[in-house]
């Protein structure tokens, strides 16, 4: 790309993360007008998703010219997405087990639980907002935005550099520890090397969903900078801070941190199919277009067909070589004239070779005739 494209793609990274957090104050807002207490989380997740793929969907028509909104903004619903999202959802609920095992090991979990029938249905509020939230967060930061700074900045520095800014929004809340951010940090990366191999959301949705869920409903621990979502179960780490991650929760633990690098082996892994199906970019026609079905059924009807019997041409018979030395017979001339036919009767008879080039030539004088013998004289008469 040249350096104005470039710049051009940076313009519209911008203007998508503006978008962003325009869209965030105004879910916020609206949710809270309309709502309080249970309902106000799924609301405000809610609105921020579809004012996100509203304002994205109208950007990618402008910029995006032949490419459908859904794809651009990387949602399209391709074979198999259903597959993808699955096997993302299956590595974060791996890491999670491989995470908290260490701290159930070796310190221990203290677990509380609820039974009532509020806390049952606030579950169900909790996880339409996870589903919600975490979609929403992937569109935001793995969707338009993030295509559009692979274009400016190429993709390892847009990795970085997304995966940077998702830290930052992801522990500014509260309080955190270098430990949390550190994790933050990989997480993104994850993602967004997810969202890069496969160019969808579908892996790093679920991975990024299976994460929160098990982390904070399954197993009641806290996530990103202190955020719980578990009315059922509430878990208590005991431990040291370096085991069981203290406020934080488990992400702030050293463990947390050797499973986020565990994270980019496996995503690197588990992708490598569908980075060898989608993760190309997308060739795009161009030249002289050629239809190569009729091609091929013109070749056949070719191959096929009999061909027609050839036209019968003129044959020329030339004359016979004459022998050298002897001029053939003028062509204006009739061949049936009888000079003609005594020259060929005389050509036809053997030439003798001169052996002297300077004996003159024979006389052509006719030969006379014999002179008949004279009677020999009788005896004289006595």
């Amino acid at each position: 790309m040249s350096f104005l494209e470039r710049l051009r793609a940076l313009g519209w990274f911008l203007l998508a993360a503006a978008w962003f957090l325009f869209s965030d104050l105004v879910a916020y807002r609206a949710a809270s007008g309309l709502s309080f207490g249970d309902y106000l989380e799924p609301l405000y997740r809610i609105f921020l998703l579809f004012l996100l793929v509203l304002g994205y969907s109208l950007m990618s028509l402008l910029t995006q010219r032949g490419v459908p909104p859904r794809k651009s903004i990387g949602l399209d619903a391709r074979p198999g997405w259903k597959r993808e999202w699955a096997l993302g959802a299956a590595v974060g609920w791996s890491a999670v087990v491989v995470c908290i095992l260490p701290t159930a090991i070796i310190g221990g979990l203290v677990i509380t639980v609820f039974t009532n029938v509020h806390q049952y249905w606030v579950l169900v509020l909790d996880l339409i907002a996870l589903l919600a939230g975490t979609l929403a967060v992937e569109v935001g930061f793995r969707g338009y935005a993030f295509q559009r700074l692979v274009d400016a900045m190429g993709p390892f520095m847009a990795t970085f550099f997304m995966a940077v800014i998702f830290a930052v929004w992801r522990t500014h809340a509260t309080p955190t520890t270098t430990a949390a951010v550190l994790f933050s940090f990989l997480f993104g990366w994850v993602l967004s090397l997810g969202a890069l191999r496969t160019r969808a959301l579908w892996v790093s949705w679920g991975l990024h969903f299976a994460w929160a869920a098990a982390m904070s409903m399954l197993f009641g621990l806290t996530i990103a900078g202190g955020m719980n979502y578990s009315p059922v179960f509430v878990t208590n780490p005991v431990g040291p801070s370096w085991i069981t991650g203290g406020l934080q929760g488990p992400e702030a633990s050293i463990f947390g941190l050797l499973v986020g690098v565990a994270l980019l082996i496996a995503i690197v892994r588990v992708t490598s199919d569908l980075k060898y199906r989608y993760g190309f970019p997308e060739i795009v026609p161009a030249g002289i277009p050629v239809d190569l079905d009729a091609s091929a059924r013109r070749q056949h009807e070719a191959a096929m067909a009999h061909p027609a019997p050839a036209e019968p041409q003129l044959v020329q018979i030339l004359p016979v070589n004459q022998p050298t030395g002897i001029p053939s017979p003028p062509a204006s001339e009739p061949t049936n004239s009888p000079e003609n036919a005594a020259q060929s009767t005389a050509s036809d008879l053997p030439v003798a070779a001169e052996t002297n080039s300077h004996t003159p030539p024979a006389s052509h004088e006719e030969p006379s005739a014999p002179i008949p013998d004279e009677e020999p004289p009788g005896p004289e008469a006595s």
